[in-house]
C-alpha cells in the first residue's frame, strides 16, 4: 500500500492544474515499512518538454531533489505526473519509459471534474495498479 498525505495530494493537484494543458511532473520520496510505501515528501519539478502528452524531469531539479532525499534520510519511491486530458493510467510511452521496476508511477488525471490519482507498478511493459490511500 502507498500512503500519501492529503496536503501532498493537494500540492500535486494545485501544480497540475496550474501547468495544464501541459503535463506536470515530479518525484515522490519517503520510507518503506514492510509492504507499505509511506510518502514523506512530494517534489514539484519542471517538465522541460513543456508538452501535453509527455514529460521530462529537469535534470538539475532532479539532482537537487535526490540530494534533499539523501540529506533527510528518504528513499526515492518513484515519480508522478499529470494527464490533463486523459485517464489516470500509464500510456504506452509511460510504460516504455518506466525503467525502474521498484518505483511507483503515480498519474493524476484532470480529464473530468473530479481529479483521479492512481499509482502503478510497471514491469516488462505491463502496468498493475497499486493500492493508494490518501490520509
Amino acid at each position: 500500500m502507498i500512503k500519501l498525505k492529503r496536503s501532498d495530494y493537494e500540492k500535486m493537484l494545485e501544480h497540475a492544474k496550474k501547468e495544464a494543458p501541459i503535463e506536470a511532473c515530479g518525484l515522490i520520496a519517503g520510507l518503506i515499512n514492510g509492504e507499505d510505501k509511506i510518502i514523506e515528501k512530494v517534489y514539484i519539478l519542471t517538465n522541460t518538454d513543456h508538452a501535453e502528452e509527455h514529460f521530462t524531469l529537469d535534470p538539475k531539479e532532479q539532482l537537487a531533489a535526490i540530494k534533499d532525499m539523501r540529506a533527510n534520510g528518504l528513499e526515492q519511491l518513484g515519480n508522478w505526473h499529470s494527464h490533463p486530458v486523459s485517464p489516470s493510467r500509464p500510456s504506452d510511452e509511460d510504460k516504455r519509459l518506466a525503467y525502474d521496476s521498484t518505483a511507483s508511477y503515480m498519474i493524476l488525471s484532470l480529464m473530468n471534474d473530479t481529479p483521479v490519482l492512481n499509482s502503478f507498478h510497471v514491469e516488462n511493459n505491463e502496468a498493475s495498479k497499486e493500492e493508494l490511500t490518501i490520509v
